[in-house]
């Protein structure tokens, strides 16, 4: 009798791994990586919701590059500016006993609030001086958003190549390359960051976030050293050296695709760390100086008027908390779609087009 429910879970456990396998036959690496990324709903969900919000954004406040003394400006869609100031329209959208400023937008049908759905002329609100807040929550995710993916492009560059580099020759580069890591890591990060801020934060987004990315390849450098560590004692590692081919080709060429999947994750968290801490500098002051602004200054500026003009926070901190919630889930996909072992749930659909496939053969 103890026999067949663990018979019975053999077969089970058989019958999904032969679905499994039937899904992927014939398919690259590529390809069933590809497929099981699609199928993580919230990965999907992130990667769509972290398009609109990029491209709102940009095509709403245009692109500002280059330094105060020389910007490089292309317009947006939306007719308000950062410097633009209508007093008259934030004293005609008053709440909260003639608090001036508020959201004209309004979502809700007239039955619910009693107003009827309207976008208004300032669908944020304004500040306390009558600058349309539309304009400075999408100018300053623009500029967090430009200082995430540069550290995160940049940080992986130098992280890649420094883990790559010591994991693969060991001995005294390995010690010489993790010991200048280990000092970089000691350091506190937020330290660093005020440091740069300091010196770059006036200079314009750009410079401040190369000078971010320099700093913040530790973490993903110890994590590509370890894969290589263990991918160089491989079998194809030593069939290539055998083969006659160069370090460089092994490295990237054998070594680095099969290290890519932990990569490109911790690559997704150094990106949603990376706006985290630009937030963070920003809200101490060490971040992007005025006249710009980004979605840290926007929190520190006004963080006296909370109590008063809520929706002051509101915007620039569901921006910063949807951005760094999309970047996470996109890297528990693609987390999940790089593990071998990963299963996916097998379905009763699955199960179904499983035995047909199998009753017309």
């Amino acid at each position: 009798m103890a026999k067949k429910p663990v018979e019975l879970e053999t077969t089970t456990e058989k019958n999904e791994n032969e679905i499994a396998l039937r899904e992927t036959e014939g398919l690259s690496q590529g390809q069933i990586i590809f497929r099981r990324f699609i199928r993580h709903k919230a990965a999907m969900a992130s990667v769509v919701a972290l398009v609109f919000i990029i491209l709102f954004a940009y095509s709403a406040s245009g692109i500002h590059l280059g330094t105060k003394d020389a910007p490089i400006t292309v317009s947006g869609w939306w007719h308000y500016s950062i410097t633009d100031i209508d007093p008259d329209g934030a004293i005609a959208s008053t709440c909260n006993d003639g608090v001036t400023g508020c959201p004209t937008l309004d979502i809700l049908p007239a039955f619910i609030d009693g107003t009827p759905m309207q976008v208004g002329a300032h669908p944020f609100g304004t500040d306390i001086i009558g600058t349309d807040y539309f304009a400075l929550v999408t100018r300053g995710a623009e500029q967090s958003i430009m200082v995430m993916l540069i550290v995160g492009l940049l940080g992986v560059a130098i992280g890649t190549t420094i883990g790559a580099i010591a994991g693969y020759y060991g001995g005294w580069v390995d010690a010489v390359l993790m010991r200048l890591t280990d000092v970089f890591l000691v350091t506190p990060t937020i330290v660093i960051g005020a440091v740069i801020g300091h010196r770059f934060g006036n200079l314009g987004v750009v410079p401040l976030a190369l000078m971010l990315g320099f700093f913040a390849w530790m973490g993903l450098a110890r994590f590509v050293r370890t894969e290589f560590l263990t991918l160089r004692e491989r079998e194809f590692v030593d069939a290539a050296r055998l083969a006659g081919a160069s370090d460089a080709r092994i490295i990237f060429k054998h070594i680095l695709p099969n290290a890519i999947g932990v990569i490109i994750v911790s690559g997704t968290l150094l990106m949603s760390g990376a706006i985290l801490i630009e937030t963070a500098l920003s809200y101490l002051g060490f971040g992007v100086q005025a006249p710009d602004v980004s979605l840290g200054t926007l929190i520190s500026q006004f963080q006296d008027s909370f109590s008063v003009s809520p929706w002051l926070f509101w915007w620039p901190g569901a921006f910063i908390i949807s951005i760094a919630l999309c970047i996470n889930f996109i890297g528990d996909g693609l987390r999940d779609a790089f593990d071998p072992r990963q299963k996916r749930r097998i379905t009763l659909k699955d199960r179904l087009k499983a035995r047909e496939s199998k009753a017309s053969v």
